[in-house]
């Protein structure tokens, strides 16, 4: 408990000087203002996922994962949606468009390109030299976050998002929360706890709700006066540094908004969890190419006081693309739920290679557009293998995700003849 409320305090007190300079209106400049309002967003997040990880013991596992996922990513959405809402309001054209798919295609590439690699070499490193292995019960994550994958592809073809997209979209998450409503955890052990919120389950239950909402309530407020702040502070820096603005939205915010997730993640593979650690990184996948992706064009609507579209230019488009493409590669990874050394390290890879090449042609816009869709095939291309190969595991992953029974616990349901010889 005592190292518990000590990190609780840290986290606090790292957010003080965003909200002192936030209150007071007192400016530090671009850079030490990117920074203070970073740090505060990062804090944020940590507090966030201290008191979603707490409320395990009281949800059913299943659920909670995508709880966990869904409340740690809440900083990206303040960024992200701060973007769009501007988009709407300063009309079309407005360089806020490109900022806003900037935050979110980063995001998701950061994802998996660095979370879902970090967590198997971890794994790797302290289980002895094997793969990061899911449980049949993970079945469910892969194949929704298939299911928006495939999605992502029909905005491509139509080169924006709409409100009918966010009513696909939104439904396909809804989907998902009710299917892994009850379900137990990976490893099912409840008691274990990944984090130093464990501390919390010696509390009285009526403290331990009341600590988890105020985490919960400071966080968010947090978030809030930092969002918008941090998201203009990030432009000017890049202005100031002379980088490119797009790029330093697309890589940088994700950084500090995916932080506090990946170390949730972490902390479970370190506590030997590893399944409910990448579960985690995956349903916060999940929620990042449904809600996220399908709120944009609301909060630009919101922004325009209008119905709109958020537009993808050709930039953006082979962006989406891409991202796309590199998820579909990741799922099929992922066919055997089952993540292994080299595949993580052919993530890492090809995420190393089109953040360098994105660099090295910042200043090309049609080099940079080639290359995006290079990168984008040759995902596919890897992909189209794997799921040939993997084919009979793919009919299998979908009968298991969407349609075997569910036991009394609300996990899908073994054969009765499975569970005899176990």
């Amino acid at each position: 408990m005592r190292r518990f409320l000590m990190l609780v305090v840290v986290a606090v007190l790292a957010a003080i000087p965003a909200l002192a300079f936030r209150l007071t209106g007192a400016t530090i400049g671009a850079l030490g203002e990117t920074a203070a309002y970073g740090l505060a967003i990062l804090s944020a997040g940590f507090l966030l996922s201290w008191g979603a990880e707490a409320a395990e013991r009281h949800i059913s596992q299943g659920l909670i994962i995508a709880v966990v996922a869904l409340v740690t990513v809440l900083p990206e959405y303040a960024v992200d949606l701060y973007y769009a809402y501007q988009a709407g309001k300063a009309g079309p054209g407005s360089q806020y468009v490109h900022y806003a798919a900037a935050n979110m295609t980063g995001a998701n590439r950061l994802l998996v390109g660095v979370g879902w690699p970090l967590l198997v070499v971890i794994h790797w490193a302290r289980g002895g030299g094997r793969a990061l292995d899911l449980s049949r019960g993970n079945a469910v994550e892969v194949a929704f976050l298939l299911a928006a994958s495939l999605y992502a592809f029909v905005i491509v073809l139509k080169d924006n998002i709409t409100l009918l997209d966010f009513a696909i979209l939104a439904a396909l998450f809804g989907a998902y929360v009710w299917r892994v409503r009850g379900a137990p955890g990976a490893e099912g052990d409840e008691d274990e706890e990944p984090g130093p919120a464990a501390a919390l389950n010696t509390l009285p239950l009526r403290t331990q709700w009341a600590v988890m909402a105020a985490l919960t309530l400071v966080a968010c407020v947090i978030i809030l006066a930092s969002a918008e702040p941090f998201a203009e502070a990030m432009v000017r820096s890049g202005r100031l540094l002379g980088l490119n603005e797009f790029l330093l939205i697309q890589w940088l915010a994700p950084l500090a908004s995916e932080a506090p997730a990946v170390t949730v993640a972490i902390l479970f593979v370190v506590a030997g969890r590893a399944a409910n650690g990448l579960g985690a990184l995956v349903s916060d996948k999940i929620n990042q190419w449904t809600l996220l992706v399908g709120m944009l064009p609301l909060a630009l609507s919101v922004g325009a006081g209008s119905m709109s579209s958020l537009p993808l230019d050709a930039r953006q488009g082979e962006e989406f693309f891409l991202t796309a493409a590199q998820s579909l590669f990741a799922l099929a990874l992922l066919l055997r739920l089952r993540l292994g050394l080299w595949s993580a390290l052919a993530l890492a890879a090809l995420f190393g290679v089109q953040v360098a090449l994105a660099f090295a042609y910042r200043n090309d816009e049609a080099r940079t557009v080639a290359t995006l869709t290079t990168l984008a095939w040759i995902y596919l291309g890897l992909a189209a293998i794997l799921f040939l190969v993997n084919g009979r595991r793919l009919l299998d992953l979908g009968r298991t995700a969407l349609l075997e029974r569910r036991t009394a616990a609300g996990a899908p349901g073994r054969p009765e003849v499975a569970r005899g010889q176990r």
